[in-house]
């Protein structure tokens, strides 16, 4: 059984209504009373792994600040699966998973290894991907490749190598852009200047307050020493890094965030000592949230004891029909299932209900009790056969923190950090912005998402996409007159198996407005086969 529980009501009023808005939006446009254009300048910058709640006065105190001065969105998602090259991909191109088509941190893409996984940010992976698809690695373009096209200069800096697919093209000196990521830099003459007053890109720690603390004072002094560029995005690799190693809210990972605060401050204080506040828009968003590892699971072998021919590799002669190779990302799995037989497919997607890691599943084509993988906006050409988020609770950690999980990740075990699922403490991050297109003191309770910052970056800096972006311009958010409130509808989509001795129940919360899908949680479990409720 399947259902489309669109409950929440009006779903037509709303899609008039939206459509309305659109309208208003062409013609308010038309007549300049809605002009974009208001900054000369956007800094992005990127705490990887910042959970909202974290965000406090003690802990944070320049981040808390700014929120006074702009806006504070209340209601930010990630994009699923909540994973850090799923969401650098959407801040970079404003376009979902299944169109950008990066799905997960690690994939299985059989035209540039035949044989196991790839690091989907890894660049041997980015060139390799480009090779095989005509240069469409990633199916959309990005953020700094729209401003390259009309000439306006970017920076883009990270402590991750996750910002190589923000600007990944091999350029000249003299090219309209710089990217440096996790120490070395496009174009590749650049990174000698860097490390000549910086030193070499700092090794690897229980913590990244180190390459944290280089990549900001790279950005700061060598990339803005000539101009502070139209658009700059600094990525810190905290509080993810202390967060995976010692879990959320551990006195490791408090320590981390103030250090990124700290990071922030500089970041401001150099803008101020440009002069160019006045002029500078700057947003403050993470990529995902946060959960602890309550428990471990080896999701390819509990497969193969159930009688199914499942492997976290492939032989390097080849896969036989039937073979399922097994990608775990954390909180979500991917599954690709060699020959594509839909009944095995069935037959595994509910052997994986009956276990008690499993929360949802999505599945390229239709099989009973599991979601599609257009639901979630996932099903990108080289998107596997079933995709499952682990199963998740509200319960707090040792460290007094809400959101317990399953993992299929083996370098993190229980009390650990991850992410990926569809907890809800996984896909609601943060986001605060200020600056002269932002209002000031507001909290903005709509739904908002990493897939927003793209068009709302285009907005203040007054470039037209080139293409139409799946996120949204955050006008209730801005300064410029004559905006009128987004419609805005919340819906739960579910799906029922009916079992031998119990019936698997799922759900897929989700909001949209104007059009735009952000998904809030989803979870699934076994119960008795008088109840299909749930949450």
């Amino acid at each position: 059984m399947f259902i489309h529980d669109y409950q929440l009501r009006e779903g037509k009023a709303m899609i008039r209504r939206a459509r309305l808005f659109t309208v208003l939006l062409a013609i308010l446009a038309a007549t300049g009373a809605l002009a974009a254009g208001t900054a000369a300048h956007v800094v992005v910058v990127v705490w990887d792994g910042m959970r909202p709640d974290f965000v406090t006065a003690e802990t944070t105190p320049t981040l808390w600040n700014l929120a006074k001065q702009g806006v504070t969105f209340r209601n930010h998602h990630a994009a699923y699966p909540s994973m850090t090259e799923v969401n650098g991909t959407t801040l970079a191109t404003g376009a979902y998973p299944e169109e950008s088509s990066i799905i997960a941190n690690k994939e299985f893409r059989p035209a540039i290894n035949a044989s196991k996984k790839v690091g989907t940010e890894e660049l041997a992976v980015v060139r390799a991907g480009d090779e095989a698809t005509g240069g469409h690695y990633l199916n959309s373009p990005t953020l700094a490749e729209i401003l390259h096209r009309h000439g306006i200069r970017t920076a883009i800096a990270g402590a991750k190598g996750v910002v190589l697919l923000h600007d990944r093209a091999a350029r000249p000196e003299a090219a309209a852009g710089v990217n440096l990521y996790a120490g070395s830099t496009l174009p590749e003459s650049g990174a000698s200047a860097i490390t000549g007053l910086l030193g070499e890109f700092p090794a690897g720690e229980l913590t990244g307050t180190n390459r944290d603390l280089w990549t900001r004072r790279a950005l700061t002094g060598p990339l803005w020493e000539k101009e502070v560029p139209a658009f700059s995005l600094l990525w810190l690799s905290e509080p993810d890094h202390s967060q995976h190693e010692t879990g959320p809210g551990s006195a490791t990972s408090l320590a981390a965030i103030k250090l990124a605060d700290e990071n922030l401050a500089q970041v401001l204080a150099a803008v101020d000592q440009k002069g160019l506040r006045d002029t500078t828009d700057i947003i403050v968003v993470s990529d995902h949230g946060f959960s602890t590892i309550e428990r471990n699971v080896d999701v390819a072998g509990v497969l193969y004891a159930q009688g199914f021919h499942a492997s976290r590799a492939f032989p390097h002669s080849g896969a036989h029909d039937g073979d399922v190779m097994v990608v775990g990302n954390g909180g979500t799995v991917l599954l690709y299932v060699t020959g594509r037989d839909q009944t095995l497919i069935a037959k595994i997607t509910h052997g994986l209900q009956s276990q008690p890691f499993c929360g949802v599943v999505f599945t390229r084509e239709p099989v009973e009790g599991a979601f599609r993988l257009h639901d979630a906006r996932i099903d990108s050409p080289f998107a596997p056969d079933i995709v499952f988020a682990t199963r998740w609770k509200s319960d707090h950690s040792t460290n007094g923190t809400p959101g317990l999980t399953y993992s299929d990740y083996g370098e993190y075990g229980p009390g650990c950090g991850m992410h990926g699922s569809l907890s809800p403490f996984d896909m609601h991050n943060t986001c605060i912005a200020a600056g002269p297109g932002f209002r000031t003191g507001v909290e903005d309770n709509l739904a908002t998402g990493n897939i927003d910052i793209v068009p709302t970056v285009l907005w203040l800096l007054g470039v037209e996409p080139e293409h139409k972006l799946s996120g949204r311009v955050l006008t209730e958010a801005l300064t410029q007159p004559g905006s009128a409130p987004p419609s805005c509808e919340t819906w739960r989509l579910q799906a029922v198996f009916r079992m031998q001795d119990a019936i698997w129940h799922q759900y897929l919360k989700f909001t949209e407005v104007n059009g735009v899908l952000y998904f809030d949680e989803g979870n699934g479990e076994q119960m008795p086969q008088h109840d299909i409720g749930g949450n």
